[in-house]
């Protein structure tokens, strides 16, 4: 079975990191969305509200599963016996960064290989920050997340009628 890890803050999950999981979902036979405990960023959700809304989030696409992990990716892979790791790319801005930890990772695990998929234009100005920011100042953001998440971002921000 060929395994890929997706992994990422989701905090919140958009419809960016949707679109790179259904075109990853076509490329392996199961896609791990690991959900990072520890990075250097100070999450709104936590760690157990950021993978149920993922979870919810991904209800209708076959062969995901959802997990969380705490320090490296590359042994968080190991151990699900991943062939790739999944990054998106919305930018140049972000390629420098991805190619950077893309280089460490294969240092790290050699069997291991990065994948990165652009998102497609209509999602490449979206990132979860720039969402919480809209939402905490009342913007629409329907467009830009699932509807569990939009919720979510209300109720947190207590902008929920």
């Amino acid at each position: 079975m060929r395994i890929a890890v997706y992994p990422g803050t989701f905090d919140p999950v958009t419809n960016g990191h949707l679109d790179i999981i259904k075109r990853a979902v076509k490329l392996f036979d199961k896609v791990i969305l690991a959900v990072a405990q520890d990075n250097n960023k100070n999450p709104l959700f936590t760690l157990q509200e950021r993978k149920e809304l993922l979870e919810e989030a991904i209800k209708d696409i076959q062969n995901t599963e959802v997990s969380s992990f705490s320090g490296l990716t590359v042994d968080f892979a190991r151990k699900c016996g991943a062939i790739a790791i999944i990054r998106g790319l919305r930018a140049v801005t972000d390629f420098e960064y991805e190619f950077q930890l893309a280089l460490m990772n294969k240092k790290l695990d050699p069997t291991l290989e990065t994948v990165f998929l652009m998102t497609k234009s209509d999602f490449s100005y979206i990132s979860s920050s720039t969402i919480k920011w809209a939402a905490s100042l009342n913007a629409k953001i329907s467009e830009f997340v699932p509807e569990n998440v939009e919720k979510a971002l209300l109720r947190k921000y207590n902008k929920l009628v």
